[in-house]
């Protein structure tokens, strides 16, 4: 089974997706499925020797174009859809213990350009509304693969995050005739505690009100809604921010630091000219020993506590602290 299903207190949509619950789980590496498939040893997903970047079908889709039937049929109250659109998997590098922070910027802004690709492409899809470039990384947020690779879905829907991000900055807009995430750039600016790593095109940030532990968010200092706006020189200096953060994650408790990482951008289709790109990371290492887990407050209320200052936390990423 795989459909849409509508929850009327939220006013969002709900993917059921059955079959995942029989995908891969943490195989041994000699049995991993996103390596390459070398001469004599286990068939995996990518049939080739050896690559540098490998985007296919997800082989356990949240959504699927077209979609699956629907199984369940809806009502007035409890509404239902096609799970329709497309998942796909990014595959960073052929080496299996590698990662970002271990990649070159290089690599990255290679990284980059194939996100953008996506991007253009899948949006341009039938019935798209949102592509949403992510990465899950390590076990502490439930990775059920280790080897390095980020994930694509296109929605049929603008998912409710980016949808109040939407509204908030227009209405932000109409009311200031500025952009929103201008006026967040230019506070951290002015305030500096928070910034961690900056460059004439990026700067990365411990937002005034992050609420994960170390969260960090990379803004474009131009305003641009979309990575498809980003020039050569833009995209190198995306890279080099990028490889700059992980690589102060690495370096905070001295391991590989499990994260989030979501990209923000437009819708492919409309006019959003008041929203601006970004990258936000969400890490759940409140400590090298302790997670943050979402518990009461967090998940029943969606009230956020964290349990140092976002400056501490800059200062620590910074280096300043130890």
């Amino acid at each position: 089974m795989s459909e849409l299903r509508w929850n009327p207190q939220l006013k969002q949509w709900v993917i059921v997706a059955t079959h995942r619950q029989d995908r891969t789980y943490k195989p041994p590496a000699e049995f991993c499925p996103l390596c390459p498939t070398l001469p004599g040893a286990f068939p995996t997903e990518v049939p080739a020797e050896d690559y540098e970047i490998v985007v296919f079908e997800n082989k356990f889709p949240s959504l699927k174009q077209p979609p699956p039937p629907m199984e369940i049929e809806g009502s007035a109250l409890y509404q239902t859809a096609p799970a329709e659109g497309v998942c796909e998997v990014v595959l960073y590098s052929p080496d299996h213990h590698s990662s970002l922070a271990k990649e070159s910027t290089e690599h990255i802004r290679n990284l980059v350009e194939v996100w953008t690709d996506r991007y253009l492409e899948l949006g341009q899809k039938p019935n798209i509304q949102y592509v949403m470039i992510f990465e899950n990384k390590g076990d502490a947020v439930g990775v059920t693969l280790s080897h390095p690779h980020g994930q694509i879905y296109a929605f049929p829907f603008i998912p409710p995050t980016l949808e109040k991000e939407l509204q908030s900055a227009l209405e932000h807009q109409m009311a200031t005739d500025k952009c929103l995430y201008c006026d967040i750039l230019a506070e951290e600016k002015q305030d500096q505690e928070r910034i961690i790593a900056e460059n004439k095109d990026f700067i990365a940030f411990v937002p005034f009100f992050a609420r994960y532990p170390y969260e960090v968010h990379i803004y474009a200092q131009r305003h641009l809604t979309s990575l498809a706006e980003l020039d050569f020189e833009e995209q190198e200096s995306l890279a080099s921010m990028l490889k700059e953060v992980v690589v102060k994650y690495d370096e905070l408790f001295g391991f590989s630091l499990p994260y989030i990482m979501v990209l923000h951008q437009a819708p492919p289709k409309g006019d959003y000219p008041h929203y601006h790109f970004h990258i936000e990371f969400y890490p759940l290492n409140r400590s090298a020993e302790k997670l943050k887990y979402l518990a009461g407050v967090e998940s029943g209320a969606g009230t956020f506590i964290t349990d140092m200052s976002p400056e501490q936390q800059a200062a620590r990423l910074r280096g300043d602290e130890q």
